[in-house]
């Protein structure tokens, strides 16, 4: 679970952020929505403590491994770095380091991670369909791939240590209409097969909302709506917004 309290960024005039009270509940797909400048990608970046928030905090909330309590513990990103373990993201291409080849990348992510390299090799082969043949064995740096294939990468880093939460910035950006659909699947499956909650932000209305449960618009950093999307019930609502 992640909980947000009066959190609040601005850059000069501009206010980049300004959410007062917000929940994302274990399990969510939540779709992040919005034009240009609406503030999903700095919302993102303050989940991930990549910016200082001008008021405000975030907590992730875990299942206790102790079990002691309510079973529960609660770990706000500026105070501990002990949500990293739990979390996966991808924002962009400055996440990955570019001068390894992907193979190179993921068995130092195995490494750090505790993972044999026939885990790592064998948590690869989960996302075979989404590389399709142009990913691995290519002997390519990442910096040497196509945008396209840099976004797979950066994905599949993502999901890669099995993360309870998972946050990804235009992750349909860059992939041909095959790979598009296939993520969407890579998505869901996760999704059901962890419990994980994501948290992915996209200008593609129609795959937002092929996949989330949940969607939240933003506007100039404000979460104006709270829209539930039980079999796509969002969508009329945000083609009349984006419409309009």
């Amino acid at each position: 679970m992640i909980t947000i309290d009066h959190l609040k960024k601005q850059f000069g005039e501009t206010v980049a952020c300004d959410i007062d009270q917000f929940s994302i509940q274990d399990g969510d797909i939540l779709g992040l929505v919005g034009n240009n400048g609406a503030g999903k990608t700095t919302l993102f970046r303050l989940l991930l403590d990549l910016l200082q928030a001008d008021k405000g905090t975030v907590n992730y909330i875990f299942p206790s491994p102790t079990g002691e309590g309510n079973g529960s513990e609660t770990i706000n990103p500026t105070e501990s770095e002990e949500w990293k373990q739990h979390v996966g993201a991808y924002i962009d291409e400055g996440f990955l380091i570019d001068f390894l080849t992907p193979e190179e990348y993921f068995a130092f992510l195995g490494k750090i991670s505790g993972m044999t390299q026939q885990q790592v090799d064998e948590r690869l082969q989960d996302f075979e369909q989404f590389a399709a043949g142009e990913v691995f064995g290519q002997k390519k740096l990442i910096r040497n791939l196509s945008a396209g294939n840099k976004q797979k990468v950066g994905i599949i880093s993502a999901l890669f240590r099995r993360p309870q939460i998972v946050i990804l910035d235009e992750p349909f950006n860059f992939l041909d209409p095959s790979s598009q659909l296939t993520l969407k699947h890579v998505l869901t499956d996760y999704s059901h097969e962890t419990g994980a909650t994501l948290l992915i932000s996209s200008h593609n209305l129609q795959h937002t909302v092929d996949i989330s449960t949940r969607i939240a618009l933003l506007e100039h950093g404000v979460i104006i709506r709270d829209l539930p999307n039980s079999e796509g019930s969002a969508a009329t609502e945000l083609e009349e917004y984006f419409g309009g």
